[in-house]
C-alpha cells in the first residue's frame, strides 16, 4: 500500500473527520511516533494522518499501513526541512500557497467550531424552505429555437414560418445549434437557465406561437417557438432537508464573517 506524502485535499478531509465522529480508540496514548533530525511528530497528526487518508482510526490500521504512513510522514518531513534550508519556503509562490492553506484550514475549522453550537433548527429549516419556495419558478416551459448568424437571416426564416413552413424542417435544415438535430428542441426548462432575452421572450410567448421578430443573444439570433407549459412544483420538504442545513449554516457563518468585517480596519490597496 502507497500513499503520496500528503495530498492537499486531506488536510481538510482531517478537519472534516474530526468534526464528525468521536475521538479514535488509541487516543489516550501520548508521545511522539518519531524525531526527524531534531524535529518530533505528534502521535496526534500520525493519528489525523492515518484517518485522513484511509478513512478510519489508526487503531483500525494494520502494521503494515501504519509503517507505510509514518515512512510517508517522515519523508514529507525531510523534504519540508530541506525546502526550509535551501529557501525554497520562501519564495513568493510557496509563501502564497501556504498564506492560502493556512487561511482554508483556519476558516474550516473555524467554521466547524462556531457551527456546532449553532446548529440549524427545524423553525429556521422551514423558513428557509419558504423562502427558497417563493423565489423559485412557477412554470417550466418546453419551447423550440433556430439560431442563426444574423439578424437577416432570422428575419427570413420568420417570413417563411409565416408562409406555412414546419418549423422542425427550418431547425433541422438551417440551425448553428447541435439542437438542430431534434428539431430545435430544448426540453423543458425553467426561465433561470436560458440567457437574456431568450428567456424574456419565451416567457412572452403563448403555446404554438414563435417570435415574430428575431432574438439576439451572446450567442447569435433566434427564432423561437413555445410548444408547451407546465407548472413545477417545488420539491418536498424532506427531500431537501441537507441541501436547506448547508444554506442555513452557511448564512450563519457569513453573518459571523460579517461581523467580523465590521469590527476589523481593513485597509484595501487595489
Amino acid at each position: 500500500m502507497k500513499y503520496a506524502i500528503i495530498p492537499a485535499c486531506v488536510v481538510l478531509a482531517l478537519l472534516t473527520a474530526c468534526g464528525k465522529q468521536s475521538a479514535p480508540a488509541d487516543k489516550a496514548a501520548s508521545g511522539d511516533v518519531a524525531i526527524v533530525n531534531g524535529v518530533a511528530i505528534s502521535r496526534n497528526t500520525f493519528d489525523f494522518y492515518v484517518q485522513g487518508v484511509s478513512g478510519k482510526p489508526a487503531s483500525e490500521a494494520t502494521p503494515e499501513q501504519k509503517a507505510q504512513l509514518l515512512e510517508n510522514l517522515i519523508r514529507g518531513e525531510l523534504v519540508a526541512a530541506d525546502a526550509e534550508k535551501s529557501g525554497i519556503a520562501k519564495q513568493p509562490e510557496t509563501q502564497a500557497v501556504l498564506q492560502l492553506a493556512r487561511l482554508n484550514v483556519l476558516q474550516q475549522a473555524s467554521s466547524q467550531a462556531y457551527l456546532k453550537e449553532r446548529k440549524a433548527t427545524d423553525e429556521e429549516l422551514k423558513k428557509e424552505y419558504d423562502t427558497q419556495v417563493a423565489a423559485m419558478a412557477k412554470t417550466e416551459y418546453h419551447a423550440r429555437h433556430i439560431l442563426v448568424a444574423t439578424e437577416a437571416f432570422a428575419q427570413k426564416l420568420i417570413q417563411q414560418l409565416d408562409k406555412g413552413a414546419k418549423f422542425e424542417d427550418l431547425a433541422k435544415k438551417e440551425s448553428m445549434d447541435p439542437s438542430k438535430d431534434n428539431g430545435g428542441d430544448l426540453g423543458w426548462f425553467t426561465p433561470d437557465r436560458m440567457v437574456q432575452p431568450f428567456s424574456a421572450a419565451v416567457v412572452g410567448l403563448t403555446k404554438g406561437q414563435y417570435t415574430k421578430t428575431p432574438v439576439q443573444t451572446q450567442y447569435g439570433w433566434h427564432v423561437i417557438r413555445l410548444d408547451d407549459t407546465r407548472d413545477l412544483a417545488p420539491p418536498p420538504f424532506d427531500g431537501v432537508k441537507d441541501r436547506l442545513v448547508q444554506i442555513v449554516e452557511a448564512k450563519k457563518f457569513k453573518a459571523y464573517q460579517d461581523e467580523l468585517a465590521k469590527n476589523a480596519k481593513i485597509e484595501k490597496k487595489l
